[in-house]
């Protein structure tokens, strides 16, 4: 890897700038920076819902959950769960966001819950996704300084993480800075086309390296039991890993959280003019989603069949610490495709934020407005304004964060699932529980520090992560009902 390698991530990081300034001509209100006037059309919207959910994080994991000892396919099982949640959320939730002019999510929740539970939320959101995004920022960063150090080898490692950090934040900064929503989406098809093209094309090449092709490929996975998929035991043990169980109802809920409530995904939702396409952008990409995890899954396999990590001498009996000699297969999948990787961009994730806080701002500057974003601000342009000095400040946390977390000992995937886990649950949990408006407002807040709480709890314990989310959402509908029952009605004036 050399000076080729290096010209053609600068060219590429170049490039998404340039996309960014490209739009930037289009942003003249917040409705168009946030929202891209829902002129996108559905399948764009689709990609990008693929790309925005398939972060380095997945591209590096997935095909280590098949090439590891005593892998397989069942991890695949969850993307069955992502398809079932995701027809929920076309059904129950989509209706609801192209009800009145919505920028975000949380603005629903002020009428039913009032603006403590609505900021509470808000807030959580902002701080968790900046905290994830920037450990998602650190693995990709990662990748960036592997080819860096290949160009020069003599400079710190250190040095070039760091670099590698703050060089794809300003990218991303200045992107969605100048090109909005609209920028972030376009820019996310085609990451979409090029890492899926660029998996291909791996797969592809490691069969002409098996002997045997890929019969012989499939041959050491059934004797290795990895083509495995199906698993109907019923636990809810982390040694279980992901059962049908887990996958199914697990993988439900936890994409109802994150595609139903998450601000992350239902602000591109809002991106077309009418729910019937979200809806559709939305299912089509349930089905791509599964077949992406299948390929990935299946380079995993791929890798396992060319690397021959079996042939290490008691390899079934060896304890983990034992086995580094099995990864270097997998090291050198990730190496070589740096070029072929969204290495680009964390997918724009600094302009969400800067729509929670600029609709708080304008909504206690002009009174309690929940149904209706910017009706007369949208033109103006102090609005724009603060939404992209906001936008520069959560790219600069996020950032901070991918430094600081730069010699975390847990693995990205384990990270950023404890992270998401956390809030999605107890979200979900609010979004969908039948609290009274009259007692929504303190049953709100009981629910949701509930289930927060049995949400961390979940995550102490030996429970299997894929059940974080409904452990969370179910304790914040259970206490927020109890509370809903409890708590004496609030008072109403004629």
């Amino acid at each position: 890897m050399g000076a080729l390698d290096l010209a053609i991530v600068l060219g590429y990081l170049a490039s998404v700038v340039a996309i960014g300034a490209f739009f930037s001509r289009r942003q003249s209100t917040t409705k168009q920076y946030f929202t891209a006037g829902g002129k996108v059309p559905w399948w764009a919207v689709s990609a990008s819902i693929v790309a925005t959910e398939t972060s380095t994080v997945t591209f590096l994991s997935v095909p280590g959950t098949a090439y590891a000892r005593g892998g397989n396919f069942t991890f695949l099982q969850l993307a069955l769960g992502y398809v079932v949640g995701r027809i929920v959320v076309s059904v129950l939730f989509i209706p609801m966001y192209f009800k009145g002019e919505l920028l975000t999510v949380y603005q629903l929740l002020t009428t039913r819950f009032g603006a403590g539970v609505r900021a509470l939320l808000a807030g959580s959101f902002v701080v968790m996704r900046t905290v994830g995004d920037g450990i998602r920022l650190v693995l990709t960063a990662g990748v960036l300084a592997a080819v860096w150090r290949a160009f020069a080898p003599s400079m710190d490692q250190d040095a070039v993480t760091i670099g590698a950090c703050v060089s794809l934040g300003l990218v991303m900064i200045l992107f969605t800075l100048w090109g909005g929503m609209e920028a972030v989406i376009w820019i996310e098809v085609g990451q979409l086309v090029v890492y899926l093209l660029g998996a291909l094309v791996a797969a592809a090449i490691l069969i002409t390296k098996i002997p045997g092709g890929l019969e012989a490929a499939r041959a050491v996975g059934e004797e290795y039991h990895k083509t495995r998929w199906l698993d109907f035991t019923l636990s809810f043990d982390k040694s279980a890993g992901t059962t049908f169980w887990a996958g199914l109802v697990g993988g439900c809920f936890l994409n109802m959280s994150t595609h139903g409530t998450d601000q992350y995904l239902v602000q591109r939702y809002l991106c077309v003019d009418r729910p019937r396409k979200a809806a559709l952008a939305l299912l089509v990409s349930g089905v791509v989603v599964f077949f992406q995890f299948a390929l990935f899954l299946g380079i995993g396999l791929l890798l396992f069949a060319r690397g021959r990590p079996y042939a290490i001498p008691n390899y079934e009996s060896l304890p983990p610490a034992a086995l580094r000699e099995e990864r270097r297969g997998l090291h050198r999948f990730h190496h070589p495709r740096v070029a072929e990787r969204r290495v680009g961009v964390r997918r724009g994730g600094d302009s969400r934020g800067g729509a929670l806080v600029v609709v708080e701002l304008d909504r206690r500057d002009r009174g309690e407005r929940p149904r209706a974003a910017f009706p007369r601000a949208a033109a103006r342009h102090q609005w724009l304004r603060i939404s992209k000095w906001l936008t520069i400040a959560a790219g600069a946390a996020q950032i901070a964060v991918a430094i600081a977390a730069r010699d975390s000992q847990q693995s990205a995937l384990e990270s950023v699932l404890t992270v998401a886990g956390l809030v999605n649950g107890p979200v979900l949990g609010i979004f969908v529980g039948d609290l009274r408006a009259a007692r929504g407002r303190g049953a709100g807040i009981v629910g949701l520090l509930a289930g927060m709480a049995a949400a961390l709890g979940a995550w102490n314990s030996q429970l299997y992560w894929a059940w974080y989310t409904a452990v969370g959402a179910l304790a914040t509908l259970g206490a927020g009902a109890a509370a809903s029952i409890a708590l004496p009605r609030r008072q109403t004036t004629p």
